[in-house]
């Protein structure tokens, strides 16, 4: 394209080479038994080779600063570098790699299917009828008894495992970071090293360090696809957590050493921009930085049959590229699942107007974002472990917490400007909110609240905690958003009190599964406000317009949200349907209209077929707890 610069009173015409991103796919490699052709995208005054074992190649310039190079026979299991300059990678689009992902591979892929994996089929479903599961490998299975594959992809293949997330009645699970990333040497996994993974190497690779032998490069491959599978079969969704954001760093990131600077922002002042908060950020409005994570969600469908994806820090993408990867998401599947974090860790060199912020989801269609609103109106702000809201009996919240269950839509009886950080609705349509009160990031509920409300520890402590543990989960579950849930919340996990997990040992990130047993109530309430929710539409109702019309909020005091999803909501049998929320140390009375109602919810205990009945025009409310009728 052509650019007019004016530098000091003259006028000069620059000529921009733009690459022709409909031509080129991100195939940097392509095996047959008869040749393999290697592809690269890097500058065109740049030396290009392709070092195998055997030896070195220069490479072809083509158009578009494409390079390319064919090699004639059958070169399966060989391993490859691209050299551009000196500078050794496997590029940025390896699909297989040898050990801590240093070289990649000659593959043919289909020889890493699982047997009967040609049948294997997405678990797509109505994005409102989504409750999701977040997990980390290791978490989840290290410190399980009788797990076969602690810590690895084959965990989740374990009946055990299965059998948890079935009858806990969770219908997709998103998995932190699962492909390579940097911060585990997969030479020394007897080291126990522990990371969530926010460090990417190769973006479209397993990590090596939750396959069984990350030295062979089609085993770490199969296992990730076996897992799929298992939980496929499960009638489990699998959402992969992607960090297109960043790179683990910029030095030695392959991007760079395959392009110099053409996949990093800078700023205005020419520094490199840090909007990640990790030491770089990604430029995501790049004709091939936006074709290459286009192209790597639809890898991961077509080749993993991943059935979402969660975007860390969205708000570091462009609003064009992030539309861009729904379209073409689209033409596979429309069902296929799309959240992220509608905001960065710092600021970005382009501005928020141009970026997936929370604010701009309006202009991005069919994409849902994480509520901070609902999350902090629960439990208090992320700036601040010791501070409490709704759930320490702080009033203030309501007006948050009401928006959080309407899903962050327009709602006649939401005052925006009371809400505590959205001034005016950011959701189109309720599933376009993710509604959560805890994730991996920042402490864990039980930890949350021992920090910000006193009183928590003891027998008696205990309880209380227990109490509030169970009432925020309601207020999650019975929202109009998509509920979301952070593993071992059904546990009464605690991570110790740490706040920042992502290093830190098995000891504070593992699931104590012994708390099953110890707290069987909290499980069995977990495993029933899911039912509840499946079983009824009127929670999920999908639409904006159907919320408006069904969500009625009732009058009520100070940390009390009551509200009512009416005249048979979503076709419910159910006809009224009335949740309360009380977070006061004591019982609080509060009106509804008067009829006769079926209690199915009350003190901690949830059974859809009735706990008692109420008749009238008011009802009591145990403290710190929910309560639930209908008629």
């Amino acid at each position: 394209m052509m650019k007019k610069l004016i530098l000091a009173g003259m006028t000069v015409l620059m000529i921009a080479c733009k690459p022709n991103t409909e031509v080129f796919h991100f195939d940097e490699m392509t095996y047959s038994p008869d040749e393999t052709v290697f592809r690269l995208f890097a500058p065109t005054n740049a030396e290009c080779f392709v070092v195998t074992d055997k030896d070195s190649i220069r490479m072809t310039l083509g158009t578009d600063s494409i390079w390319t190079v064919t090699l004639k026979g059958d070169h399966k299991g060989e391993t490859y570098l691209f050299s551009v300059n000196g500078q050794h990678s496997p590029g940025v689009f390896a699909k297989a790699v040898t050990v801590n992902g240093e070289k990649g591979v000659i593959i043919d892929m289909r020889d890493t299917d699982p047997k009967g994996w040609e049948n294997d089929k997405h678990v797509l479903r109505s994005y409102q009828d989504y409750i999701i599961y977040e997990m980390h490998h290791r978490d989840f299975s290290i410190a399980r008894p009788d797990a076969k594959n602690p810590g690895k992809f084959l965990a989740l293949t374990e009946p055990w495992a299965i059998d948890h997330l079935k009858t806990l009645g969770v219908n997709a699970i998103h998995i932190l970071p699962s492909y390579d990333y940097g911060s585990v040497d997969e030479t020394r996994l007897s080291d126990n090293k522990y990371n969530w993974g926010y460090d990417p190497v190769n973006y479209n690779v397993p990590e090596g360090g939750y396959s069984t032998d990350p030295y062979k490069p089609e085993v770490r491959i199969r296992e990730f696809k076996q897992m799929v599978q298992a939980l496929h079969q499960a009638g489990i969704s699998v959402i992969l957590d992607v960090v297109y954001n960043h790179t683990y760093d910029i030095e030695h990131s392959n991007f760079q050493k395959t392009y110099p600077d053409y996949y990093y922002r800078k700023t205005a002042e020419g520094v490199y921009s840090n909007g990640s908060g990790c030491g770089n950020e990604t430029a995501s409005e790049q004709p091939m930085m936006r074709k290459f994570m286009i192209e790597s969600v639809k890898y991961w469908i077509t080749e993993y049959h991943i059935d979402g994806f969660r975007f860390d820090l969205m708000g570091c993408h462009d609003i064009e590229t992030m539309n861009a990867i729904r379209k073409a998401v689209d033409d596979i599947n429309p069902n296929i699942f799309i959240y992220g974090e509608g905001w960065s860790a710092g600021q970005c060199a382009l501005s928020n107007e141009q970026l997936g912020m929370k604010a701009n989801i309006p202009r991005m269609p069919r994409i849902a974002a994480f509520s901070d609103d609902i999350r902090d109106a629960l439990r208090g702000p992320f700036s601040d472990d010791t501070k409490g809201a709704f759930l320490a009996g702080i009033p203030g919240e309501e007006q948050s917490l009401k928006a959080g269950i309407a899903g962050m839509i327009s709602h006649p009886q939401i005052d925006y400007s009371k809400v505590n950080y959205s001034k005016e609705p950011y959701a189109t349509e309720p599933t376009q909110m993710i509604s959560y009160v805890s994730c991996h990031d920042d402490m864990c509920l039980v930890d949350r609240l021992k920090a910000s409300i006193p009183g928590l520890s003891g027998e008696s402590g205990t309880a209380s905690l227990i109490r509030l543990n169970l009432l925020a989960q309601t207020a999650v579950f019975t929202s109009q958003g998509v509920p979301f849930m952070l593993s071992g919340e059904e546990l009464l996990r605690t991570k110790q009190g740490v706040h920042n997990s992502f290093e830190s040992p098995d000891s504070i990130n593992h699931l104590d599964w012994s708390n099953k047993t110890t707290y069987p109530q909290v499980f069995e309430y977990y495993k029933n406000l899911i039912s509840l929710r499946q079983h009824h539409p009127a929670f999920r109702l999908g639409k904006a317009e159907l919320v408006r019309k069904h969500l009625e909020f009732l009058p009520a005091g100070d940390c009390l949200v009551a509200f009512r999803l009416k005249n048979h909501a979503g076709n419910d049998l159910w006809k009224d349907i009335i949740v309360i929320l009380n977070s006061n140390r004591q019982a609080e009375t509060v009106k509804i209209p008067k009829g006769r109602y079926t209690v199915v919810c009350r003190d901690g205990v949830i059974n859809e077929a009735g706990l008692d009945e109420v008749n009238g025009d008011q009802v009591k409310v145990s403290p710190q707890s929910a309560l639930i009728i209908h008629n």
